[in-house]
């Protein structure tokens, strides 16, 4: 297949017209269309393109939430078990990204509220569709996800213990993420 036939196959139709390009340019370099670095604002353009229909909560909306208020939402972390091993937001559940199967959250009622965080916030807003379309009616994606969380200074976790890096997912997406931030990579 060729490479324009692919990326004309992944341009979204909106009243924007925005196309996924912009995440498919950041995949494959350092630099976007028209030579245009990779930004969080193009990122978050894109996903609020690809999931206008996802409610988003801020990361400091989320530290309030997490500190200010009795009833913790449930987070939930749709990254792989090597990711979530690293680190993850405290008190977090993981569910694995691909899952439709939602037994799990069995004993969850449907008004609970949930957040739903990946590294930057693609497989997480995906999920928070689809556990919305399961009936779940108080679900948010937390916007830039871990990448942002752990990038703003707030503590990241490996179970109860304050820990200080988070898996970068893959050497592009990592660049999303400070380079202090980052553990090595497997094959590094």
């Amino acid at each position: 297949m060729s490479g324009s036939r692919e990326h004309a196959s992944l341009v979204i139709s909106s009243p924007s017209r925005i196309p996924i390009a912009f995440l498919l340019g950041f995949l494959a370099g350092p630099t976007l269309a028209h030579g245009q670095p990779a930004t969080w604002s193009l990122v978050r353009n894109a996903l609020r393109v690809m999931y206008p229909d996802v409610p988003r909560i801020s990361t400091d909306s989320l530290a309030t939430l997490m500190t200010h208020t009795k009833r913790v939402p449930l987070l939930l972390d749709v990254r792989t078990e090597d990711e979530f091993a690293i680190s993850h937001l405290r008190g977090a559940q993981r569910l694995d990204p691909v899952t439709k199967d939602f037994a799990v959250l069995e004993d969850i009622p449907r008004d609970a509220l949930i957040i739903t965080y990946c590294s930057v916030g693609l497989r997480s807003a995906a999920m928070a569709r689809r556990l919305a379309r399961a009936g779940f009616t108080r679900v948010a994606n937390l916007e830039g996800s871990m990448f942002a969380w752990a990038n703003e200074g707030y503590p990241i976790y490996r179970d109860s213990i304050t820990v200080q890096t988070v898996h970068p997912y893959d050497r592009r997406w990592g660049r999303l993420l400070k380079e202090e931030l980052r553990a090595p990579l497997r094959d590094e």
